[in-house]
């Protein structure tokens, strides 16, 4: 009777010692909290898109809590995590709502198809493969790799065969950007009204390119012409218009014979 007691006296002891040695080593080799990163880590949706920049929203999280990000960088968020962010940093947030637009207009009605494809349908397969299924070597394939990237359901390719997107459902991760080979998605303010190419093809082979498709830009300068306000210009023979001074007069669009300017933003039915 007396060794049972004795045993579960020394145990007893030996969990008190125990206790008390990691209660010890836990305030020695604590890592420091920060209360600020933690807070901003709450007030985010969790998505973990990557649309801010960073590695997730930890990573976000991290950066503005240390002051090297801004506190309106979470397109997911919006304006209302963003206020939220802003007000754990003792801050004002402005937030600037972008949506992404695919600059091309290659439909199926319009773009030669080059022949049956039999590879792997992703457009960067496909692109890899044979740069593409289009003749147009600038235009966009349809097999929907900016689909599969987006987390929102942003993004459906449309009964035409290319991608159509959806401007309120749209939180500019950044996601299909990354995904499509031919670099044809771009962010612009959906805010402000401008004039948008929809065209990236920048060969200088004019005759080719309405053979290769009847929706692109023909290089003539008729925009460029047009534009009052010098807020257009061919570069690689691309519509380029700076933001700043384009007055979405709708000039360039009158003048496009193509139809590769619009004026943005535009609400597209998916």
């Amino acid at each position: 009777m007396n060794m049972i007691l004795i045993t579960i006296a020394v145990a007893f002891a030996l969990a008190f010692l125990l206790g008390l040695l990691l209660g010890v080593f836990k305030k020695i080799f604590a890592v420091p909290v920060n209360e600020t990163e933690l807070k901003v880590r709450e007030a985010l949706p969790g998505a973990n898109c990557g649309g801010c920049g960073f590695a997730g929203c930890d990573g976000y999280a991290a950066a503005v809590a240390a002051g090297n990000a801004e506190p309106n960088l979470c397109a997911p968020g919006g304006s209302a995590v963003a206020a939220s962010i802003a007000k754990i940093l003792g801050k004002e947030a402005s937030v600037v709502k972008k949506v992404a637009v695919l600059c091309c207009r290659g439909t199926n009605a319009a773009a030669q198809i080059r022949g049956k494809y039999k590879g792997v349908e992703t457009c960067a397969a496909a692109v890899q493969a044979i740069n593409g299924i289009k003749t147009c070597a600038f235009g966009c394939s349809g097999f929907g790799d900016c689909v599969a990237a987006c987390k929102f359901s942003a993004i459906k390719i449309g009964s035409e065969g290319i991608p159509v997107i959806d401007e309120k459902l749209c939180v500019a991760c950044g996601k299909c950007v990354k995904a499509c080979p031919k670099h044809l998605i771009s962010f612009f303010e959906a805010q402000k009204k401008i004039a948008v190419a929809l065209c990236q093809n920048r060969s200088d082979n004019k005759p080719s390119i309405l053979k290769n498709c009847k929706n692109g830009c023909i290089k003539c300068g008729k925009c460029e012409k047009a534009c009052e306000f010098d807020a257009l210009k061919l570069q690689n023979g691309i519509p380029a218009i700076d933001a700043q001074k384009c007055t979405a007069c709708g000039k360039c669009v009158e003048g496009c014979p193509t139809h590769v300017l619009t004026l943005f933003p535009f609400s597209p039915i998916i």
